[in-house]
């Protein structure tokens, strides 16, 4: 059995959009006609960029190689060009190809993916999910209203979950960390106060940032939520700053998640080696894939850390996070988004019931991939899946935060 076709879908989910602006969902053939599909998170260039990447990493060190040499074409793609170290692009494009890979060798074995990577650990796990509006709220208020968010959080819990994420506390820039406003801290308040309020001890609270602080920024941030008890304070400052972090998961008496802009055991295992947090959030589709996300959970496990996959992108990758989440021992919780749209793509192959994700039994990732609809969604703009904002953080009139790819304004 050898690799043999690429093919690359750009599919951009229906407004409002929930999971980014569009997926990059690779399918790879072999000579024996097996296929398997992934799909790459994230890209820090243009979708018709990155197709590029995506295929010249398969033409150059995977294309009529045997699927199963993972580790072999993990070390050509992490070694290509004589670098040997974290790349965001190329992993990002091997990330997908690698999960396309794990698809075909469970359908070859005609067993799921977990059980080619030790085994079923979690019969079901745990999911979570960001707060976003009910049909009756007014999107452009949402983000900042403390008494929408509850009532959101309360349908989320009617629904079975036990943990939800919400992320007031002002916009992510292009220049680093800052300094929390006032009213930021002060929304960040309100919103945990309502949340608890209205779940009680029903669900934890995740508070959600992205990078956005300084390290004295999140330290005072971090601590008006202490009261709150959040179960975690997630990614504080920008990622690039290890040591810094880790003075946030000192300073502050809340756990410290971070991963979703971190690729491979390399940018991870400092993370880990200096206690800047111990809940890691691997994004499958730009860490490596699963072969290498499986080592970074057992890395974590000396640690005694756990894991969180992180998703904000499509149902494939989500059934990546499904297939390591079910075979690891430290699994803490896995990120969900439930739109139709998601549940379509993968034909409703994968649910979240209760509040919590049964593993499938059917081989390779356990989806159905509904590849007329994904091209019937192609997407036609010129943003990135995710974007930073250029202007700094308003102290005057305050912060109103909805997230990187907002939903265009009439």
């Amino acid at each position: 059995m050898k690799l043999k076709d690429l093919d690359i879908i750009v599919t951009a989910p229906p407004a409002p959009g929930w999971g980014g602006r569009y997926w990059i969902l690779v399918k790879l053939t072999t000579d024996d006609g097996i296929t398997g599909w992934g799909e790459c998170y994230a890209a820090s260039v243009g979708p018709g960029a990155m197709q590029a990447v995506i295929a010249d990493v398969f033409d150059r060190h995977m294309q009529s190689e045997n699927p199963e040499n993972i580790e072999k074409m993990f070390r050509r793609a992490y070694s290509s060009g004589f670098t040997q170290r974290p790349d965001l692009t190329v992993m990002g494009a091997f990330s997908g190809l690698e999960i396309a890979c794990w698809d075909i060798l469970g359908k070859a074995r005609e067993r799921p993916i977990w059980a080619l990577l030790g085994g079923k650990m979690n019969d079901r796990i745990r999911a979570y999910t960001y707060l976003y509006p009910l049909p009756h709220h007014d999107i452009a208020t949402f983000w900042t209203s403390p008494v929408m968010a509850a009532e959101a959080a309360e349908d989320c819990v009617s629904r079975g979950y036990t943990a939800v994420k919400f992320d007031p506390a002002g916009p992510y820039t292009m220049r680093g960390g800052h300094m929390p406003g006032m009213r930021d801290i002060a929304q960040s308040v309100a919103f945990c106060k309502a949340i608890r309020e209205a779940v009680g001890n029903r669900a934890d609270l995740l508070f959600g940032t992205h990078g956005q602080f300084s390290t004295a920024g999140a330290i005072r941030l971090g601590r008006a939520l202490e009261p709150y008890d959040p179960l975690w304070f997630e990614e504080p400052i920008p990622p690039d700053a290890v040591e810094e972090m880790a003075k946030v998961a000192r300073a502050v008496r809340i756990p410290v998640a971070t991963g979703e802009r971190l690729t491979t055991r390399a940018e991870f295992a400092p993370v880990l080696r200096t206690g800047a947090a111990t809940i890691l959030q691997p994004a499958l589709g730009r860490a490596g894939g699963i072969w290498e996300c499986r080592k970074i959970a057992a890395m974590a496990e000396a640690y005694n850390a756990q894991i969180a996959p992180h998703l904000y992108a499509g149902p494939i990758e989500w059934a990546a996070n499904i297939q390591l989440a079910a075979c690891i021992p430290n699994l803490l919780m896995a990120e969900t988004i439930e739109t139709s749209f998601h549940d379509a793509l993968i034909r409703s192959s994968i649910r979240v019931e209760e509040g919590f994700i049964t593993p499938p039994d059917t081989p390779g990732l356990g989806i159905e991939v509904d590849e007329d609809l994904a091209r019937a969604h192609p997407y036609a703009g010129d943003g990135l899946h995710l974007d930073m904002q250029e202007a700094p953080c308003n102290y005057a009139q305050g912060n109103a935060f909805e997230g990187g790819a907002p939903v265009p304004k009439d």
